[in-house]
């Protein structure tokens, strides 16, 4: 079979087709990580060391994603700070600040709050650069969260869930003013050159969703299946994450049209190969090497066998990418995770040697 470039391998894979090989990249990797991969490195560096199929860049809450000088640093230890949709958040060992004040007390609120501008340029210059080095290489995503996980942060999260009940138009007002933010930055990064658009934020934890299907299918979903149609009528692919047993839903996320969901959460009991059998037709999988032990905690044979274990239960027929089941935080050992991309490398090449697998 012909070598194809990275994007190549990713729209097919994203297509449910066989490449050459079974794709791989992560949506973000922590700097800690990095550097004992590859001291001195940076994002760019571990991309091509690693010849990652997909890069891209995100419109997150943390500080790495944002420039400073549009978030409010709250005290001199820099420990707490309000991003971009004024929740409060503290700094913790990963990437991403913990939220821990929410911006809107009431429905009011909204009235006076200050939207992020999704159309000043320093929001596209990382996503620019990536486009100017990898473009037509590798496939590009740009990558934000659900409204549905910005609106808990900025309400709060108890008083966020007890608003489905209680305040069913705050949800929905808020939730709309957080999707049209998202439906112009889509548009944004589309014409900048993205090729993929990735919606992170989770659904449910390890007992199951975090709503009811009927809360979710009257609030949570149509804003999805919006922001999906506005990415693929501008031409991209879309990407779904959310962590957590997402069995009961997992038929409404899919039928809002996205073309690939991660990862397949193995610690929430969701089965790669049962997954393959039910949706493997209808979406690319994505995920599903096991990172809250066996990437943090395994050895390089455990390692290997559970990258063997997803091949086999998940790569025939296409439809694969082979990667962690959640980002490369700052516990996993370095070792583990470049061990886990020579095993994709070692047993990935299409068509699957099951035999090998097997051995």
């Amino acid at each position: 079979m012909k070598t194809l470039t990275g994007t190549e391998r990713i729209f097919k894979a994203l297509q449910l087709q066989e490449p050459d090989r079974i794709p791989h990249f992560e949506g973000g990797i922590h700097p800690k990580v990095r550097e004992r991969i590859l001291p001195g490195s940076s994002y760019y560096d571990l991309v091509e060391y690693l010849d990652w199929d997909a890069v891209g860049t995100s419109d997150t809450e943390h500080k790495e994603a944002v420039s400073k000088s549009r978030l409010k640093t709250l005290d001199p230890s820099g420990k707490y700070y309000q991003d971009q949709w004024g929740t409060i958040r503290q700094v913790t060992s990963e990437t991403g600040g913990y939220p821990v004040k929410g911006a809107i007390k009431s429905e009011k609120d909204l009235d006076t709050w200050n939207l992020p501008d999704p159309d000043e340029p320093w929001r596209y210059k990382e996503l620019a650069e990536l486009v100017k080095r990898y473009k037509g290489q590798r496939a590009i995503f740009a990558s934000f969260a659900d409204p549905f996980n910005i609106a808990n942060a900025m309400r709060g999260a108890a008083d966020h869930f007890m608003d489905f009940i209680r305040n069913p138009n705050l949800i929905d007002r808020l939730a709309e003013i957080i999707r049209d933010y998202y439906l112009k930055y889509i548009k944004n990064c589309i014409e900048v050159g993205a090729d993929i658009i990735y919606i992170s934020g989770d659904y449910a934890d390890s007992k199951g969703p975090m709503l009811s299907r009927e809360h979710l299918a009257k609030h949570v979903i149509p804003v999805l299946k919006t922001l999906v149609d506005e990415a693929k009528n501008q031409g991209a692919y879309v990407i779904k994450h959310t962590d957590g047993n997402i069995w009961p839903i997992f038929d409404m996320i899919v039928d809002t049209g996205i073309h690939g969901i991660h990862p397949i959460d193995p610690g929430a009991g969701m089965d790669l190969g049962e997954t393959k059998k039910k949706y493997g037709h209808q979406v690319c999988l994505i995920g599903n090497v096991d990172c809250t032990y066996i990437l943090t905690w395994g050895t390089l044979e455990e390692v290997r066998e559970d990258v063997k274990r997803c091949i086999r239960q998940a790569a025939q027929g296409g439809g694969f990418i082979c990667r962690a089941s959640q980002s490369i935080h700052s516990v996993v050992k370095p070792d583990n995770y470049v061990g886990m991309v020579h095993a994709i490398r070692e047993y990935g090449e299409y068509p699957i040697n099951i035999k090998a697998l097997n051995g």
